[in-house]
């Protein structure tokens, strides 16, 4: 796992939401060959208290991580969200240093295969990346070449046994600080995301009418 880091961890929502905006991650493990490491993207499950329980996914039947898992299933998963460089320039206060904000995410996870959950995978993780679209595309429509496609890949669940989540996004800024890198950083992504984990001390600073309050 990550070593220990002085940021904060946010909640089982916020590692749940990093996973669901920034599917693809990193599959990595070690085998009788060597490292192997394979770019997916996932679909987490949620148990009954929010906590990311598993990770659906599929891979190429060709890849060699295939073997090394089934004859070891351990492996760790890698999460990389929103990130970006804050320059000085953002900011008035004199020797206020650069830094680097991100959410990342690291899961230690058992891996299984499953055949007849190939199908399953695919069209979880079809149906989540498509969501957002006004007709999503279904799998039914890749039509005669769906066997042909099937056939290369095979489904897979990761078993979450631990996780680790780092979201450094502001919250060790002074609240002035902050509300200029908001106002002028270039990556609304990464803004939104800042903005979610400092919510507590923002919201204090928003009148009922939504003008901003002097402290």
């Amino acid at each position: 796992m990550m070593p220990a880091m002085d940021f904060p961890s946010g909640t089982p929502a916020d590692l749940a939401r990093l996973v669901a905006d920034y599917p693809l991650a990193w599959l990595v493990n070690s085998g009788a060959h060597g490292f192997f490491a394979t770019p997916l993207p996932l679909v987490a499950e949620l148990d009954g208290q929010g906590h990311v329980a598993a990770l659906i996914g599929h891979c190429s039947r060709r890849n060699a991580q295939v073997a090394a898992l089934q004859a070891d299933p351990r492996a760790q998963v890698l999460f990389m969200g929103p990130q970006g460089y804050v320059s000085p320039a953002l900011v008035s206060r004199p020797q206020w240093a650069p830094t680097w904000n991100f959410a990342v995410a690291v899961f230690a996870v058992t891996v299984a295969f499953d055949d007849p959950g190939t199908m399953p995978a695919v069209r979880r993780l079809t149906d989540h990346v498509e969501a957002g679209q006004e007709q999503p595309w279904r799998i039914e429509q890749a039509g005669d070449r769906l066997p042909h496609l099937m056939a290369r890949i095979i489904g897979f669940r990761a078993t979450v046994t631990a996780s680790d989540a780092r979201f450094k996004l502001g919250q060790e800024e002074n609240l002035p600080e902050l509300l200029e890198i908001l106002s002028g950083h270039a990556d609304p992504a990464l803004v939104g995301w800042m903005r979610r984990l400092n919510a507590d001390r923002l919201h204090e600073q928003v009148a009922p009418h939504g003008d901003q309050t002097t402290g």
